[in-house]
């Protein structure tokens, strides 16, 4: 079977889902409020008599940087959480966006690699927020440094 054309009617479409276990609307909202071109374009709760506690998150889409995430709240406990082996990597900008999600993002999560030059970029981060996502921040170095 050939692949259809990028962009054609049975384009694939790829988006991460991130599966939380009560803390969907939070890490949903917190994401939002620190990126521009983000913002909440789908939130379907759970209702009376639903697998899920209601007013949870049934269903959600966001978007971060224009790219699609969906997201919901786990009517199931589970034995397992996220993993830092999948992270969601970013290229700031310039320092004060690094300094700026690092602070935001680290409040209440666990550092797995301080902010530091690691010789890939000028600084270099990873965490874990406070809903377990693992980040990766990076600040290149500038144009015409080592």
């Amino acid at each position: 079977m050939d692949n259809p054309a990028p962009g054609g009617p049975m384009a694939q479409r790829i988006t991460p889902q991130l599966m939380f276990e009560g803390d969907a609307e939070a890490a949903m909202r917190r994401y939002v409020s620190l990126f521009e071109d983000a913002e909440i374009t789908h939130l379907e709760r759970y209702g009376p008599g639903e697998p899920g506690a209601e007013g949870s998150v049934k269903q959600a889409e966001f978007t971060l940087g224009g790219r699609r995430y969906r997201c919901i709240d786990s009517p199931v406990s589970h034995a397992f959480t996220f993993t830092p082996s999948i992270a969601l990597c970013i290229d700031c900008e310039d320092a004060a966006e690094f300094e700026r999600l690092h602070a935001a993002l680290a409040e209440g999560g666990e550092t797995l690699m301080p902010p530091d030059d690691y010789g890939f970029g000028a600084r270099f981060a990873w965490l874990n927020d406070r809903f377990g996502v693992s980040w990766q921040l990076n600040l290149a170095h500038e144009e015409g440094t080592p």
